[in-house]
């Protein structure tokens, strides 16, 4: 038993037995059942299935043991029935049915997942905690979030791997409040953190960039000896760079250094990224390879996306043909998106639709969707017509296949086509997306929409609102007219630019003093910041004398001292 702990090769253990003729029998039954497991870790699961085979008296762990080695594929359900249908007759346990239920996640569909559960509750396993949080993780896996909380509710003993599944799926099914609330309510019942609680976590507060709260976990992590695990560590990396704080994103990155893995590095490099900041990309590239560390898909998507963000489209198609021919590694749609978007904001529009058709997938909507964007920027009425209508094709509900080609068809003075467009739309039943833009102040979240006047200090916001847009406007700012409001009077159109959900955002950030002197204001925008409010927040970021980050749907701006990090192509 005891040579099993130490790291030699199972079938020299299985040699071992064999030649003291050492068969399988209840009494040495352990030691068999680990072996399986020993073959699984070993990666020789053929071999762990062959043993399995030549054990006449297999106990519920012999069967949880080769259940828990094909956890990866199908072959667990077989054997499952198997156990159910054998001779002699056991009862699964719940690290069994725990083990199947993530089977069941990695599967397209879950309807195995409402048959193990029946069996559960018939078995009274469903408060188990094993049982419990494996219930917890698929619903949370399939969206299914309302019975992944009964599932939650049902077990009367609940530890940290529990409310990990909980926090976790409830992150990444973005619902980041819900996800803390469970994080809190942890931590109320004396439930000690863990890694994937801490992470999960943090990858909520990363959905809404949240950063403050970011940082009160950061400081629970430190105090319970988490920060330096690299599961924390990387979400750290990740929820700093997505609260557009790349410094002390870094400053974790740095502390952590050799420790970190492939995965680490690449979160650090999409931080920047997603900033259009290609001199760190290409940094930490370069730095990462001299370390010995192979670069993978992800490496490549961060330096494409970063090059794509900073305008460069040669760059991109050299790196892009770079991936493949030097690391010989098959770029994903992901990477064609980032060339056919380079070369539409290059306005090489006809090539970038070439690129889109003859990649070996099939467009999706945010590629058309990215071409559509270019065809704004370049005015190209005709190309956004086809890409509309091919973005529709996939997605007939996409408000922004509407919104962006009527905006197109109005820069060029085609009012007509933009009657037609919002005509088409209406009679889809197709309706815009409601913009609203959110700020973080003192750990609480406000969301304004446009016109918004249901929160408390309203009166004074749009005083200070009112009173930015006069000051800028001083300094040579002139709106840029939705085209949306191309028939509406002067005076309407400038009350609705001006009361746009991000404006009324940053008024209340600057009403709040929600930062300190030389710290950034922070906004997110579920929606593309519009023209005129990203024109004006560059002429406010003068006047407040702060640097303003915004970050919309697509990127994130930094606007400072008049000019934002984007170049103006967004």
């Amino acid at each position: 038993m005891n040579s099993l702990e130490r790291n030699i090769d199972p079938r020299c253990l299985h040699a071992e037995a064999i030649k003291t003729c050492n068969t399988p029998t209840p009494q040495n039954i352990s030691f068999f059942n680990n072996l399986i497991t020993l073959y699984s870790k070993s990666n020789l699961h053929s071999s762990a299935l062959q043993l399995f085979h030549t054990i006449s008296c297999p106990n519920t762990v012999t069967w949880a043991s080769i259940i828990s080695a094909f956890s990866h594929s199908s072959t667990a359900f077989r054997l499952f029935l198997s156990m159910l249908s054998h001779p002699i007759r056991l009862s699964p346990n719940s690290r069994t049915f725990a083990t199947l239920f993530r089977t069941c996640a990695l599967l397209p569909h879950y309807i195995f997942g409402f048959q193990l559960h029946a069996l559960v509750v018939k078995l009274s396993l469903q408060e188990n905690p094993f049982t419990g949080s494996g219930l917890v993780s698929l619903y949370c896996k399939n969206g299914d979030l309302n019975s992944a909380g009964k599932a939650f509710d049902e077990m009367c003993e609940r530890d940290e791997v529990c409310f990990s599944a909980m926090i976790n799926g409830l992150a990444r099914n973005k619902k980041p409040i819900d996800a803390l609330r469970y994080f809190v309510e942890m931590r109320r019942e004396g439930v000690l953190s863990n890694a994937y609680s801490v992470s999960g976590a943090l990858c909520a507060v990363s959905g809404v960039a949240m950063l403050e709260q970011c940082r009160i976990i950061h400081g629970h992590a430190v105090v319970t000896g988490l920060d330096l695990d690299l599961i924390v560590g990387t979400a750290l990396i990740d929820g700093y760079g997505k609260c557009g704080i790349l410094e002390d994103a870094r400053e974790v990155f740095n502390e952590l250094g050799m420790e970190l893995n492939l995965v680490g590095w690449n979160t650090m490099m999409a931080g920047y990224a997603q900033h259009g900041d290609k001199d760190c990309v290409l940094e930490l590239f370069e730095l990462m390879e001299s370390r010995g560390m192979k670069p993978d898909e992800y490496s490549f998507l961060a330096i494409l996306t970063a090059f794509y963000n900073a305008g460069m489209v040669v760059e991109t198609e050299r790196w892009f043909n770079k991936m493949e021919t030097e690391y010989v590694l098959k770029p994903w749609i992901e990477h064609y998106t980032c060339l056919a978007g380079a070369l539409g904001r290059a306005g090489r529009l006809e090539e970038a639709e070439k690129v889109a058709l003859t990649m070996p997938y099939e467009p999706d909507a945010a590629v058309w969707r990215v071409l559509l964007s270019s065809c704004m920027n370049h005015e190209k009425a005709n190309i956004a017509w086809r890409m509309s209508k091919r973005l529709l094709a996939i997605d007939p509900n996409d408000d922004s296949a509407y919104v962006i080609l009527a905006n197109v068809l109005a820069s060029t003075g085609r009012w007509g086509e933009v009657q037609e467009v919002w005509k088409i739309m209406k009679d889809s039943k197709v309706k815009k997306e409601v913009g609203r833009s959110w700020i973080e102040v003192q750990g609480a979240v406000h969301v304004f929409f446009s016109g918004d006047r249901r929160h408390a200090r309203s009166n004074q916001i749009y005083a200070k609102l009112t009173e930015l847009m006069e000051e800028i406007e001083k300094l040579g700012y002139v709106p840029i007219w939705n085209q949306m409001l191309h028939e509406l009077e002067k005076n309407d159109k400038r009350e609705m630019l001006w009361y746009h959900s991000e404006k009324l955002a940053v008024a209340f950030g600057l009403l709040s003093g929600v930062t300190p002197p030389g710290k950034a204001l922070r906004i997110v925008k579920n929606l593309r910041i519009c023209k005129d409010c990203h024109e004006a927040f560059k002429y406010i970021s003068r006047v407040a004398e702060k640097e303003i980050i915004v970050r919309d749907v697509h990127r994130y701006h930094r606007f400072l001292n008049g000019s934002c990090s984007c170049g103006d192509y967004w």
